[in-house]
């Protein structure tokens, strides 16, 4: 032990800034709460639970990232970066994508742009070749082709492909998954649609869930319950970072539109 002592002050410095970049990982990752105040502690006051807790994170959360993770989380910060492009912008660059290499993501990916732009015939032009064949039942297809059914007015339709998506495949399919679900439940005037809204915000990999319950509440006239659903959406805007507030701006922004209506 004596051995390590004048070592001990290099160790000691070398776990708090460990803590530091792991609550920087933990926020922008958001990770559980609990991650995040003990590597706070660490960070701010160090103390020897709090840095062993630096080290406990590293191990389990860190490390695993670091060899499996990195093009994952680089594939978040480009669609980011991605989603603050104008829309028609994207949809040239899909196009120009497309016609490089015709693949089922890039035709996908074109597809659920056009739709977002109103322009559904060539959305489904797009997308039919994916339609039938091998693709069919890819998670891809039939989210895109399930989100084209709502922008077309053909809730049911959509319906029947969501209930073919494997919710295992990733958090994110789950979650746009039944986002889309409860959505479509909605338009059919389903009871069923607020269950649905309420586990998509299970877990959820954006905000949309959340800012589309709170909308679902007000159009119910249960403002009441939409107000804490509002607020705890403003609280993660406030801490969130610039790059995750600019991804999900559409529904931090929504958010602040509903929280006027229901003043």
């Amino acid at each position: 032990m004596d051995a390590l002592q004048p070592y001990l002050p290099l160790l000691v410095n070398a776990l708090r800034l460990l803590a530091v970049v792991g609550l920087i990982h933990a926020v922008v990752t958001r990770q559980q709460v609990y991650w995040i105040v003990m590597l706070l502690f660490g960070a701010l006051f160090g103390g020897l639970f709090g840095l062993a807790f630096a080290a406990v994170y590293a191990y389990m959360v860190l490390l695993p990232a670091a060899r499996g993770g990195s093009r994952a989380a680089g594939q978040v910060v480009a669609r980011g970066v991605e989603a603050l492009k104008p829309l028609e912008t994207r949809i040239r660059e899909a196009q120009a994508e497309l016609e490089d290499s015709d693949t089922l993501q890039r035709r996908a990916d074109l597809a659920a742009l056009q739709a977002r732009a109103g322009r559904l015939e060539e959305a489904q032009s797009t997308l039919a070749p994916l339609l039938s064949g091998i693709y069919a039942d890819d998670p891809v297809v039939l989210l895109t082709s399930a989100e084209l059914d709502l922008a077309r007015r053909d809730p049911a339709a959509a319906e029947g492909k969501l209930g073919h998506v494997d919710l295992r495949s990733s958090a994110a399919t789950r979650t746009r998954t039944l986002t889309l679900l409860a959505q479509a439940q909605e338009a059919q005037g389903k009871a069923e649609a607020e269950a649905t809204y309420r586990q998509a915000m299970a877990a959820a990999t954006t905000e949309e869930p959340r800012a589309r319950y709170a909308a679902y509440l007000v159009r119910q006239g249960r403002r009441e319950e939409a107000r804490p659903v509002l607020e705890a959406l403003a609280k993660t805007e406030a801490r969130a970072t610039n790059l995750y507030r600019r991804q999900e701006r559409e529904w931090f922004q929504l958010g602040r539109e509903l929280r006027r209506e229901v003043k």
